[in-house]
């Protein structure tokens, strides 16, 4: 196992061992659901430079 692609670190398993928590990832990699990316109509954050200089004390924007 020395060109292995899977490395323990730390104690010593035997590769029966390696193979099986080779096979529980490649299981749980595969049933993972692909994750969505959601296209935003506009910015998480904001221009300070584009924002009006003066806010009354009394708005809640």
């Amino acid at each position: 196992m020395d060109n292995a692609e899977i490395r323990v670190e730390k104690g010593h398993a035997e590769p029966e061992e390696v193979a099986a928590i080779t096979a529980v990832l490649l299981a749980r990699a595969a049933a993972a659901p692909a994750p969505v990316h959601r296209a935003r109509r506009k910015a998480g954050w904001r221009r300070l430079e584009r924002e009006p200089g003066f806010r009354a004390p009394h708005s809640w924007h």
